[in-house]
């Protein structure tokens, strides 16, 4: 099973390698990102009008339960854009892989985004159903700590100067804070808690009515291609930014070494 994983990690290593390439990368970006950007635009219209509007209400929870169609794509992405980051951060650590540093930090602020729209909807969501905004329960703690852990990803990166420094830390916290993701998904079931089973991905299929499970499922799809856009245009932005430094800085270094008494 150890090898099935670390070939599957390979292949997903040389698929990206093809774009270690910053300037491919961004002919890629250019090419998609507008189309992504409109099927996430139309995908969260239909979500929120099936579940806002066609939706029924909860037999016990009435119509709270329509916040389940931000709550749990939210949650969803908050694991899944920690997970990408992580394997991002995996394939520069062993391949040194110069576009995936970049890719992981611009995954960064969209996991930290997810995960605090997960912990307000949820909080919302369970004051009527809990009768608390919050409570230490495993799964709300473990989410909390989640989010630190973006925000520390992301401070190591803003306050450490050296950059290769930077992204060698950020490497680290990102492969060892990994391990929260697992304990998040299963916590439910190692421990008890007041937060739900899961009933979307199961043994037997989803455990919803066709009318929830429709939209819930359009709204996953919606928040998972706005992830999508917002990386590539978050990589491709720090490329862009990136290459205008080295040049400037190159500018500057012609410029001193024309007016060797001028300072650039």
């Amino acid at each position: 099973m150890a090898s099935s994983i670390l070939d599957r990690f390979a292949r997903i290593a040389r698929f990206f390698e093809g774009y270690a390439n910053p300037a491919r990368f961004e002919k890629l970006s250019r090419a998609i990102s507008p189309y992504l950007l409109g099927i996430a635009v139309l995908l969260m219209l239909v979500g929120l009008l099936l579940g806002l509007v066609y939706s029924p209400e909860d037999y016990q929870q009435g119509n709270s339960v329509r916040i389940m169609y931000i709550h749990v794509p939210a949650a969803w992405m908050a694991l899944m854009s920690y997970t990408f980051l992580a394997g991002m951060s995996a394939i520069a650590f062993i391949w040194r892989h110069s576009v995936a540093d970049i890719a992981a930090r611009a995954t960064a602020p969209v996991g930290l985004a997810m995960t605090g729209l997960a912990l307000v909807t949820g909080s919302i969501w369970g004051k009527p159903t809990w009768g608390a905004w919050w409570v230490w329960d495993a799964r709300l703690t473990s989410v909390l700590v989640l989010f630190f852990i973006y925000l520390g990803y992301m401070v190591i990166w803003d306050s450490v100067a050296d950059k290769a420094k930077a992204a060698k830390f950020a490497r680290i916290l990102a492969l060892v804070g990994f391990v929260n993701v697992p304990i998040i998904k299963f916590s439910v079931e190692w421990w008890n808690t007041l937060h739900q089973p899961a009933s979307l991905i199961v043994k037997g299929g989803p455990k919803m009515h066709i009318l929830i499970l429709t939209p819930l499922l359009v709204m996953i799809a919606a928040f998972s291609v706005f992830f999508i856009w917002t990386v590539l245009v978050g990589t491709e932005t720090a490329i862009i930014e990136a290459r205008l430094k080295r040049q400037q800085r190159k500018a500057g270094k012609t410029l001193s070494d024309i007016n060797p008494g001028e300072k650039s």
